[in-house]
C-alpha cells in the first residue's frame, strides 16, 4: 500500500503589533501559504517572551512601537536567548535611523507594514533560512552607509578613523552608535548639548559622515559601542 505523501514542516511564525485589526490582517496573509504556520498573534511587546516560550516560533513578525514595550526593545532581549527566532521588524515609516536601530538590536530585516502581501510572505520565508530581507528603501539605506569592500576592510577602515578621534569625540561616536540622543550622551558625559553637538560635528568631518547614522555604522564597526 502506497504511503501518505511526506509534507515539509512549516515555518513557525508569531505575529505582533498593537493593532489587533492589522495583526489579523497579517496572520491571515501568512496563512494563505502552505509553508507558514501562524502559531500566535499578541499585541504588545510584554507578551512576546511568553508566547516564544509557549509557541516556539522561528520567526517573529515584530512591530516596533507598542505601547507598553517597544519592538527594538523586545528583539534586543530576544537577542541575549539561545536559539532565538529571526525578527522581521515591522511599521508604518522607513528612515535610516529606525532601520540601523531594528538590525542593531539583532532584527535580520525590516518592513513597511503597507508591503505587497507577496512581499511580507515572501520576507518570512527569506528570514527562515537566513537571509535579511529589507524594504527597497531600506536596502537602498544601507548600501550607501556600508558602501564596498569585504567585512574586514570595512572593520579595518572603521578602526583607522577611530584612531583620528579625540577621548571625548570617542565618547560621543560610541554613544551615537549606541542610540542614544544628544541629550543623553550629555547626561552620561556630563557636559552640555552644545559641548555634544560640537564634538559630534568633528567626528562627522574627521570620518567624512554625512548625518548620525553613517557615524553609528562606523561606531558600531569600530567597536567603539563596547567601550564606555
Amino acid at each position: 500500500m502506497p504511503s501518505a505523501p511526506s509534507h515539509p514542516p512549516r515555518t513557525r511564525v508569531l505575529v505582533v503589533d498593537d493593532d489587533q485589526l492589522l495583526c489579523a490582517g497579517l496572520a491571515a496573509i501568512l496563512r494563505t501559504t502552505d509553508d507558514l504556520e501562524v502559531v500566535a498573534a499578541v499585541h504588545d511587546g510584554d507578551q512576546v517572551l511568553g508566547a516564544v516560550d509557549a509557541h516556539r516560533p522561528e520567526v517573529v513578525l515584530l512591530d516596533i512601537r507598542m505601547p507598553r514595550l517597544d519592538g527594538i526593545s523586545v528583539a534586543r532581549l530576544l537577542a541575549t536567548r539561545p536559539g532565538a527566532p529571526r525578527v522581521v521588524m515591522m511599521t508604518t515609516f522607513d528612515s535610516e535611523d529606525t532601520v540601523l536601530q531594528a538590525l542593531s538590536a539583532g532584527a535580520v530585516g525590516f518592513l513597511l507594514k503597507t508591503a505587497d502581501p507577496r512581499h511580507i510572505i515572501d520576507a518570512v520565508r527569506s528570514a527562515a533560512v537566513g537571509d535579511s530581507p529589507l524594504s527597497p528603501a531600506s536596502a537602498r539605506s544601507l548600501v550607501r552607509l556600508v558602501g564596498p569592500g569585504s567585512r574586514a576592510e570595512l572593520l579595518a577602515e572603521a578602526g583607522r578613523r577611530a584612531e583620528l578621534l579625540t577621548e571625548r569625540e570617542r565618547g560621543v561616536a560610541a554613544r551615537v552608535g549606541r542610540g542614544l540622543t544628544n541629550t543623553q550622551i550629555a547626561r552620561e558625559m556630563h557636559v552640555g548639548e552644545a559641548t555634544v553637538k560640537s564634538h559630534l560635528a568633528e567626528v562627522q568631518r574627521k570620518w567624512g559622515c554625512a548625518n548620525r547614522t553613517q557615524v553609528a555604522v562606523l561606531a558600531d564597526r569600530a567597536g567603539l559601542t563596547q567601550e564606555g
